[in-house]
């Protein structure tokens, strides 16, 4: 097995670290690794290990790192200053650009992160309803607010449509008004919409959840559970937008919700998110369109500043041109397939989930289309794969692998070779 060379500079990082950060992290990733630098599809830490990235920031970097477009752009933006408070030519472009791209998007609102996209595209759909109660997926990751963080990663399993908190700190009050049920289980949603209709303003839901496609027919079934209650259908694309395809998930499943949620891609690497979605809804946050008492309020100190804007607006630029996804989905395919063919070779009970540009292994068989079923994976198995990687040179999320149109044929093959080594560690482990 080869090994990470470790430094003073990186020993001495990490003692600072647990010194001055809750847990000596900054509640991403519990990592020993301190990343210095990225160039395309690749990091480096301080020690200089050298990594083939398929973090990527969390999923914004799909064009790679210091992209040297996006670079130029947000350099020549710098020089005339980095935040307004006011309209400015790049964020107005953006949102112009999100709207020709998404089929659903008539009018956009910026916020800063994909939490208070995801925060306020909920609240917003209950001033329009004037009611109070959203349904989300357990499991589905709607951003860290208090009401997105009800049966994310429930501990146990809660009789639907419970919420049970992920965090402390919640207040008991507002768990009445969330419901929970289970993705890809549409007569569940039928029977929870049937007995709330009064009381629901609108569906959250991830159309790729975390890594669970939808099945046939489940999302355009909740498109019609939704219009026939007159309520919202809400999709966090957060993660899928303009990743899966240029008009984001709706676009690449070919169902258009209400609303939509951004975040990641378009601020390429900036803090930038938006809700994007029916001008009659988004009217909401327009204080001069609506009573006073239907107004949404929301502003934010970053919202559209320009450096993200652009680098964003740089970034979509760059996967508009001919084969970009085409060659992310081909990237993705090659290491999908054949960590598939790997396991299976290697006889270890496993199941590789998700779409090309983004999936992972859950070491279960049988059905895994919900939260229950990705939490009957192996975790310990799932670790000692991931840390026999980061050994072998390759840097992934505890349970992404996120493709990126910088990842190179000369990356697939070295991946491929440490899947390999790791599988074959994990057989060997196995039978003794």
């Amino acid at each position: 097995m080869s090994k990470r060379l470790s430094s003073d500079a990186e020993s001495g990082i990490a003692e600072t670290a647990r010194r001055v950060l809750p847990g000596g992290t900054f509640g991403n990733v519990a990592s020993e690794i301190v990343i210095a630098r990225g160039q395309a599809g690749h990091v480096w830490d301080v020690s200089g290990n050298e990594y083939i990235d398929f973090l990527l920031g969390s999923g914004p970097m799909l064009v790679g790192h210091a992209h040297p477009e996006v670079n130029a752009a947000v350099q020549e933006q710098i020089l005339l200053g980095s935040t307004f408070f006011t309209n400015n030519p790049h964020g107005v472009a953006l949102a112009a650009e999100i709207v020709d791209a998404l089929p659903c998007a008539e009018k956009v609102r910026f916020v800063s992160t994909g939490s208070e996209a995801d925060l306020y595209a909920m609240r917003v759909v209950r001033a329009w309803k004037k009611r109070d109660k959203i349904l989300k997926f357990e499991g589905g990751y709607h951003g860290m607010s208090d009401y997105a963080l009800m049966s994310l990663a429930p501990k146990r399993q809660g009789n639907f449509p419970e919420p049970i908190p992920d965090s402390a700190g919640i207040p008991r009050s507002l768990r009445d008004e969330m419901l929970v049920a289970p993705y890809n289980d549409l007569e569940a949603v039928k029977s929870l919409v049937a007995q709330h209709k009064d009381e629901l303003a609108g569906i959250i839901v991830e159309p790729f959840q975390r890594l669970l496609p939808p099945k046939p027919g489940f999302l355009e079934g909740l498109r019609k559970v939704t219009e026939e209650a007159g309520i919202a259908l809400i999709f966090d694309e957060v993660v899928t937008g303009f990743r899966f395809a240029y008009g984001g998930a709706q676009t690449y499943y070919g169902v258009t919700p209400d609303l939509c949620t951004l975040g990641k891609v378009i601020g390429g690497g900036f803090p930038l998110a938006a809700i994007a979605g029916r001008a009659d809804i988004m009217k909401h946050f327009d204080k001069s369109a609506v009573a006073e008492d239907e107004f949404t309020v929301q502003i934010g100190t970053l919202s559209g500043n320009p450096v993200a804007s652009v680098a964003g607006l740089k970034t979509l630029e760059i996967l508009k041109r001919p084969g970009a996804y085409e060659q992310i989905f081909a990237t993705g395919r090659q290491i999908r397939d054949g960590l598939t063919r790997m396991l299976k070779d290697a006889r270890i009970p496993a199941t590789v989930v998700g779409e090309d540009p983004l999936f992972d292994v859950v070491f279960a068989e049988g059905d895994i289309s919900d939260y229950r079923g990705t939490a009957r994976g192996n975790a310990d198995m799932q670790k000692r794969m991931n840390a026999s990687l980061l050994e072998r040179g390759i840097l992934k999320g505890e349970s992404k692998y996120y493709i990126s149109l910088a990842h190179t044929p000369a990356d697939v093959d070295k991946t491929l070779s440490a899947i390999a080594t790791s599988v074959n560690d994990l057989a060997r482990a196995r039978k003794g």
